[in-house]
């Protein structure tokens, strides 16, 4: 959620390269705080071993320990609160949308910008996963703060290159006197002719990162804002049209936003109950046993595959046929993203309850007991997520920030990272909900502690039909959202 703040700072104060700079050192020292809790003896509770009783084996973490641990990732939080909403948002802002192709290469940015995190979390899922099973949290963690300071480096020399956005007045505080000055003219009539409104001459919109926005049919109420009263007005009694018409890209964007908590929702899944599935499993593969954090890996290969088929050779297909340049339109783009979710969540509830099946016949009703399944059977899965994510989260960056106005262009990646934030405390949420309301009346529950007796099927099933209707909700907003209109070249230059 944090990203928000981020947003405000770079829109308000200090731009998006120096809110990212600050930013990155702060995660910077976040990291490192996290790797010395974890590799000093006096910041974290004894791990069993040969050197260690037994009795202080079984000793838990201090308060002091657990404090430690959590003031280290909410720097980090802080510190990604800064850099998520800004970084992708300046990398967009490397192609001059006026150039033909350098606005060609700008569509397929986002593409390859998810390309580049998640070929990272491949190695996150696989040799980092294995080095902190067999070599401990120290090794874990220090290697992605080391590469997290190479990162600042490489950045930092590419300083001279960079196309820098001048920065403009706050969203935040744009948006605030749109609306501010809507309620205080509630009961003022708005003019047919939209040229009776207030704007400002076109001599202000000439330095450079002012852009002027025609008015539009939308959300009209907010069009009192622009409304000219009598006598001497101040900002948050009017407004105008340009400042309005952006306040209606922000919060036209507010359904769709609300539509994709479900699949975010969804979506903790995979690191969550799809993890903890794998542990029930038999995981060797030969002499080699694999790590349950890792079967994320497969939803990160599918995600890199159906980018590069996506990117290569889906939309050149496609665009031949619809004309659009980005060959399927974004929302089209989450609509396919949010079907597969489903189909998912149907696999995942017949695989789940084929498990338990075997783990019946088998009489496996222990805790921790292996169910003779090869780890094999959650593969689907995972890798039907990834394609889903090709889809929808590529889909969804690239549409906050498509379909924010200039100079709101990082809320409008906070919005992305809102979704994602939101999702994960719903997911919480969710969980604890069905977890008692399934316990009452004597039942046993849904969601225990001990998998082989739970019955995680019917919690699938429930997100299956809980998509569902959220589809149902995206197909309606979606149906009645108007885009942006794109300015042209010509249309700048007059």
């Amino acid at each position: 959620m944090t990203p928000i703040l981020g947003a405000f700072i770079a829109d308000e104060f200090l731009g998006r390269y120096w809110t990212f700079m600050i930013a990155s050192l702060i995660y910077l020292v976040g990291m490192c705080f996290l790797t010395l809790v974890v590799s000093i003896p006096s910041l974290k509770p004894p791990t069993c071993g040969k050197d260690v009783s037994y009795l202080d084996c079984h000793k838990m973490a201090s308060s002091f320990q657990i404090g430690i641990f959590y003031c280290a990732l909410y720097i980090i939080t802080i510190g990604t609160g800064g850099t998520k909403p800004n970084i992708s948002t300046m990398g967009a802002d490397q192609f001059d949308d006026f150039e033909p192709k350098e606005r060609a290469h700008k569509l397929s940015f986002f593409n390859w910008y998810v390309f580049c995190i998640f070929f990272g979390t491949i190695f996150a899922n696989t040799v980092l996963v294995y080095l902190q099973d067999t070599s401990g949290w120290e090794i874990g963690y220090g290697i992605p703060t080391l590469m997290l300071l190479i990162s600042i480096i490489a950045f930092v020399f590419g300083t001279p290159v960079y196309r820098h956005k001048p920065r403009g007045e706050s969203p935040f505080t744009r948006m605030a006197k749109v609306i501010i000055a809507t309620s205080r003219k509630w009961n003022t009539s708005v003019p047919v002719d939209p040229k009776e409104l207030y704007e400002l001459t076109l001599d202000k919109y000439s330095s450079p990162g002012k852009y002027r926005i025609d008015h539009s049919s939308s959300l009209r109420f907010l069009d009192k804002a622009a409304v000219k009263v009598d006598g001497p007005a101040s900002g948050w009694d009017l407004c105008p049209v340009t400042h309005v018409e952006q306040t209606k890209q922000m919060i036209k964007m507010i359904p769709i936003l609300c539509a994709t908590f479900i699949p975010s929702a969804l979506m903790a899944q995979t690191q969550t109950l799809f993890i903890k599935q794998g542990t029930t499993l038999n995981r060797h593969l030969g002499d080699f046993e694999i790590p349950p954090a890792s079967l994320s890996v497969f939803m990160t290969i599918s995600m890199l595959i159906s980018l590069v088929v996506y990117d290569r050779f889906f939309v050149p297909f496609v665009r031949k046929y619809t004309k659009n340049p980005r060959g399927i339109t974004l929302l089209q783009r989450m609509t396919v993203g949010l079907i597969i979710h489903i189909v998912t969540m149907i696999i995942a509830s017949l695989v789940e309850r084929h498990r338990l099946s075997v783990a019946k016949d088998h009489g496996i009703f222990i805790m921790k007991q292996i169910v003779p399944l090869k780890i094999y059977i959650l593969i689907p899965q995972f890798a039907l997520l990834g394609v889903s994510d090709c889809f929808l989260e590529v889909a969804k960056l690239e549409f906050f920030y498509d379909q924010a106005p200039e100079g709101m262009k990082s809320l409008g990646m906070a919005y992305f990272t809102t979704s994602q934030g939101f999702g994960y405390f719903l997911s919480s949420f969710i969980l604890s909900i069905v977890a008692d309301v399934t316990k009452r009346h004597g039942h046993e529950g849904w969601i225990l502690d001990n998998l082989n007796v739970s019955r995680l099927d019917y919690y699938y099933a429930f997100y299956t039909v809980l998509s569902f209707v959220n589809f149902l909700f995206f197909l309606f907003v979606a149906k009645n959202f108007k885009y942006n209109v794109e300015v042209t070249e010509v249309e700048q230059e007059s």
